[in-house]
C-alpha cells in the first residue's frame, strides 16, 4: 500500500498555536501473508509488514528560529512488524502474537501483543481479546532558545525520557441474520511518563515561552460500534460509532459511513464520510492566554476544541483472472479523502492498495 498525505493550517504547535503547519507525507507499506496447516489440521498464519514514511514540516523547521533549519524539517520512519496466529477450526479459537518497533530521529518504539479469540457453537459469533504494550524513548529535542548549549553542539546528546502505553480490547462480533452483521467494541489505555512533545512551545500571556508541559499519566476509554447491512447483492451499508473520554477531560464522538456499491461483480465503488467531534483537554490554551497560575500547558491544536469531516471514495478491481490480465496481481483499490477541520485546517490522502496472491 502507498499513500500520499498534504495538509495546511494555522495553528502550529511547535510556534506555540501560530503558524504553517504545512505537512507532506508519503508512506508504503509491504504486508506479506504466509498460510499452512500442521498435522492436526490448525490453521498457522504469519504475517510480516514493514513500512517506510517520509514526511516534509513546515512547522518542524521552526524548531530553530534563528537558523530556520532543524533536524525536524524531514525524516523518514521505518516501522516492522512480525504477527502469528494460529486457529483450530474444531475447538473454534485462534491465538495469536506479536511484535513491532517504529524508529525517527527522535522517538523509538518497541512494542508486543496477545490475543485470544473464541467463536459460539454456531459460529455466528466470535468474542476476541487483545493485550498491547509499547515501550518509548522520547529524544528531548527542544526549542533553540531553551536549550543549555548553543545549537549544533547538543544535536548528538540529546536526553531522552520514557512513554509506555498499555492496552487492553474487547470485542463480540455476531451475525444477526443472513444480511446483518453486529460489532461491539471496548477498550482501555493507559500511558505513563513523557506525555507531551518537547519541541512544542507555549506563549504565556507576559510574553514568555515554556516548553508544553502535560501531566504524565493518562488513561483513555473508546467506547464502539460497528454494524454491516447487506441491501441485495449490489449495496453494502458499513456504519461505525465511536465514544471517547479520558482523564484531560477530552470526550470526542466519531461516526462514519461508507456505501460500497457493486457495479459488476469485480468492481465496486465505495463513496464514505466520517465526522468527529471533541471537546478541549482541561490543559490546552491559544497563543499567549496561559499564565504563570496553570500547573500544566498545551498550545497543541491537536487537544483543542473542535470537529472534522472527512469525505472521498475509494473504486475496488478484483477481476477472477487478475487485474490487467495477471491472475497472481488479483486486487487493486484506490482511495482518495478530503479532510477539513474546523480550525482552519485542511488535507487531502490518495492511497494505493495492490494485493497479489
Amino acid at each position: 500500500m502507498s499513500s500520499y498525505y498534504s495538509q495546511n493550517g494555522n495553528n502550529a504547535a511547535v510556534t506555540g498555536g501560530v503558524g504553517s503547519q504545512k505537512l507532506t507525507d508519503i508512506a508504503n507499506v509491504f504486508d506479506v501473508r504466509l498460510f499452512r496447516y500442521d498435522k492436526k489440521q490448525r490453521k498457522h498464519t504469519f504475517d510480516i509488514e514493514v513500512g517506510i514514511d517520509h514526511y516534509t514540516s513546515a512547522s518542524s523547521d521552526k524548531i530553530d528560529l534563528k537558523a530556520n533549519s532543524s533536524a525536524s524539517h524531514a525524516d523518514t520512519r521505518i516501522y516492522p512488524s512480525l504477527s502469528w496466529s494460529v486457529e483450530n477450526e474444531k475447538k473454534r479459537t485462534t491465538f495469536g502474537v506479536g511484535i513491532s518497533s517504529s524508529t525517527e530521529f527522535d522517538y523509538q518504539s518497541f512494542g508486543g501483543n496477545i490475543s485470544f479469540a473464541q467463536k459460539t457453537r454456531n459460529r455466528n459469533g466470535e468474542f476476541s481479546a487483545k493485550l498491547q504494550a509499547y515501550l518509548d524513548r522520547v529524544k528531548l529535542v527542544t526549542p533553540v532558545e531553551l536549550r543549555n548549549a548553543p545549537y549544533g553542539e547538543e544535536n548528538d546528546h540529546y536526553a531522552t525520557a520514557n512513554r509506555n502505553t498499555y492496552a487492553g480490547s474487547l470485542s463480540y462480533s455476531q451475525i444477526i441474520n443472513q444480511r446483518f452483521e453486529v460489532t461491539l467494541l471496548a477498550d482501555l489505555v493507559s500511558q505513563h511518563g513523557y506525555l507531551g512533545l518537547p519541541f512544542y512551545r507555549v506563549y504565556f500571556a507576559d510574553g514568555s515561552v515554556h516548553q508544553e508541559n502535560l501531566p504524565d499519566s493518562r488513561l483513555k476509554v473508546p467506547l464502539g460500534v460497528r454494524a454491516n447491512y447487506f441491501l441485495g447483492d449490489r449495496f453494502i451499508v458499513r456504519a461505525y460509532y465511536r465514544f471517547y473520554t479520558d482523564d484531560w477531560g477530552l470526550t470526542s464522538h466519531t461516526a462514519n459511513i461508507e456505501l460500497p456499491v457493486k457495479i459488476t461483480p469485480f468492481f465496486s465503488i465505495s463513496p464514505f464520510y466520517r465526522y468527529y467531534t471533541q471537546s478541549a483537554v482541561k490543559y490546552f490554551a491559544p497563543y499567549q492566554e496561559h499564565t504563570v497560575k496553570d500547573n500544566y500547558y498545551t498550545s497543541n491544536y491537536d487537544l483543542s476544541k473542535f470537529n472534522s469531516s472527512f469525505i472521498g471514495t475509494g473504486v475496488r478491481i478484483a477481476p477472477p483472472k487478475g487485474v490487467l490480465g495477471m491472475q497472481h496481481f488479483n486486487m487493486l483499490e484506490l482511495r482518495y479523502g478530503h479532510y477539513v477541520k474546523s480550525i482552519n485546517m485542511n488535507a487531502n490522502i490518495v492511497s494505493l492498495n495492490l494485493r497479489f496472491k
